[in-house]
C-alpha cells in the first residue's frame, strides 16, 4: 500500500511538444517568412500545373477533331508538364522541409529550457511526450503552459 500512495503523490504531465512549438509566436513569424521566402516558386509550381490541366482540358475537349499527330504532340507536352510540376514540386517540398527542420532544431534548446522551467518551478515529477502516452486526462496537458512560455522568450 506504501509504494501506491507514492504513486499518487506523483506529479505527471503530458506534452506535445510539436503542437506547442508550431503554435508559438515565433512559429507564426517563422511560417510568414516561408511564406515569402517561397512565395515565386510556389507561384512556379502553381503556373506549371494550371498550363498542365489547360492541356489536359484542351486534349478532352478538342480530341474528336485533332488530328493523330496533333494529339499525340499535345500529349508529349501534357506528359513534359507533368514531369516538370513533378520536379519543381519535389524541390520546393524539400527545400520547405529543410528549413522546418532547421527552425525545430533551432527552437529545441528553448523547448528544453521551457520544460525544464516547468518542472522545477510546478515540481512535477515526469512530463511525458504525448506520442508515447495512450490516454491522458486533459488536466496533465502541459502544452498550453509550453506554449505560453515559449511566447514569452524573446
Amino acid at each position: 500500500m506504501t509504494s501506491f500512495s507514492a504513486f499518487a503523490e506523483t506529479k505527471i504531465g503530458v506534452v506535445d511538444i510539436r503542437a506547442a512549438l508550431f503554435s508559438s509566436d515565433a512559429a507564426k513569424s517563422f511560417s510568414k517568412q516561408m511564406e515569402d521566402e517561397f512565395k515565386t516558386q510556389e507561384m512556379e509550381v502553381r503556373a506549371v500545373q494550371e498550363s498542365g490541366q489547360k492541356l489536359q482540358e484542351r486534349i478532352k475537349k478538342d480530341s474528336a477533331i485533332m488530328s493523330d499527330t496533333e494529339r499525340t504532340k499535345l500529349a508529349l507536352q501534357l506528359e513534359e508538364k507533368a514531369k516538370e510540376f513533378k520536379y519543381l514540386k519535389g524541390k520546393l517540398d524539400k527545400a520547405v522541409s529543410v528549413k522546418k527542420q532547421e527552425f525545430i532544431q533551432s527552437s529545441k534548446p528553448k523547448v528544453d529550457q521551457v520544460l525544464k522551467d516547468i518542472v522545477e518551478s510546478e515540481n512535477y515529477d515526469l512530463i511525458m511526450p504525448r506520442e508515447a502516452v495512450i490516454y491522458s486526462s486533459q488536466s496533465y496537458d502541459v502544452t498550453a503552459k509550453v506554449i505560453e512560455k515559449l511566447n514569452a522568450i524573446k
